[in-house]
C-alpha cells in the first residue's frame, strides 16, 4: 500500500489561499485525488488528476487547482478564494496498481 502524508492545512480568513501537499511513498501513481469531509457531512471528491485530465467538483471550479510533481512524488491542491464552507478535513488519495490508498488528512479552517 502507498503511504501518503498531507501537509499545508491551517486556519485562513475567507478570501485567502492555502496550498496542500501530498507526499507519496512511490512514484507509480496512476491518479491522485483530494477529498474533503466537513463535520456531519459525507466525504466528497474535490479534485482528481490522472495522466491526461483533471476534474473538479462544481463547488471549487475556478478556485482550486490540482497538480502533481512526478519527480518529487508529490501532489498539490492550490486553494484560492477560500470560503467558510470549504472548512473540512482534506484527504489525499492515490491510485496505484488498481488500489486506492489514503492519507490521514489535514484540517483546513476558513474563518468568515
Amino acid at each position: 500500500q502507498v503511504q501518503l502524508v498531507e501537509s499545508g492545512g491551517g486556519l485562513v480568513q475567507a478570501g485567502g489561499s492555502l496550498r496542500l501537499s501530498c507526499a507519496a511513498s512511490t512514484s507509480s501513481i496512476n491518479a491522485m485525488a483530494w477529498h474533503r469531509q466537513a463535520p456531519g457531512k459525507q466525504r466528497e471528491l474535490v479534485a482528481l488528476i490522472t495522466i491526461s485530465a483533471t476534474n473538479y467538483a462544481d463547488s471549487v471550479k475556478g478556485r482550486f487547482t490540482i497538480s502533481r510533481d512526478n519527480a518529487k512524488n508529490t501532489g498539490y491542491l492550490q486553494m484560492n478564494s477560500l470560503r467558510p464552507e470549504d472548512t473540512a478535513v482534506y484527504y489525499c488519495a492515490s491510485l496505484n496498481r488498481g488500489v486506492w490508498s489514503w492519507g490521514r488528512g489535514t484540517q483546513v479552517t476558513v474563518s468568515s
